[in-house]
C-alpha cells in the first residue's frame, strides 16, 4: 500500500509507524498472520483484506449462535401464541356447548312453565276440593258426637223405663 502526504503509513501489514503513535505497542492488537495493526478494531473484515482465518471461523461460529438465540427467542412467544390460540379454540367449543345448553334448558323452563301454568286450575280444584273434605270431616266429627250423644240419651231413658 502507499503513504499519504502527511507521512502516515496506510499499510496495516507493515512495522513501520508514525512517530506519534511509536509511543505504546500493545501486542493483544497484533494480528497472528498480519502482526501489529494501525486499527484499534477487532474486526479484520475490510475489503480486499486478507483475512485471519480463525477469527473468520469464530465470527462465523459466533453469528450462527446469534442466529440461533434470536431465533429461540422469537420462537418462544410464537409458540405462546399458538397455545393461546389453541387454548381459544377449546374455549370457544366450550361456551359453544354452554350455549347450547343454556339454550336446551331455555326451551325445557319454558316448556315447564306452560304446563304448570296448564295445572294451576287444577291445583285450585284439589285445593277446593280438600276444604270441602276438611269441613266434610268436621261435620263427621260433629255427627259422630251427636249421634254418640243421642246413643247415651236413649240409654239412659230406657234404663229409666226399665227401672220403673
Amino acid at each position: 500500500m502507499s503513504n499519504n502526504n502527511e507521512g502516515s503509513i496506510t499499510n496495516p501489514g507493515s512495522q513501520i509507524q508514525h512517530p506519534e503513535q511509536q509511543t505504546s505497542h500493545n501486542p493483544q492488537l497484533d494480528s497472528p498472520i498480519r502482526g501489529p495493526t494501525l486499527s484499534t478494531s477487532t474486526s479484520s473484515f475490510e475489503a480486499l483484506d486478507p483475512h485471519d482465518p480463525n477469527l473468520s471461523k469464530l465470527a462465523t461460529k459466533m453469528f450462527r449462535k446469534t442466529e440461533e438465540y434470536i431465533t429461540n427467542e422469537l420462537q418462544a412467544p410464537i409458540e405462546d401464541y399458538q397455545l393461546l390460540e389453541n387454548m381459544n379454540r377449546a374455549t370457544i367449543g366450550k361456551y359453544s356447548d354452554m350455549r347450547q345448553i343454556a339454550q336446551n334448558l331455555a326451551v325445557s323452563t319454558a316448556d315447564l312453565s306452560v304446563k304448570f301454568q296448564a295445572l294451576v286450575p287444577l291445583m285450585q280444584q284439589i285445593d277446593e276440593i280438600s276444604d270441602t273434605v276438611d269441613k266434610l270431616e268436621a261435620a263427621a266429627y260433629k255427627l259422630d258426637a251427636y249421634s254418640i250423644a243421642l246413643e247415651n240419651r236413649v240409654k239412659s231413658v230406657l234404663q229409666r223405663k226399665t227401672h220403673m
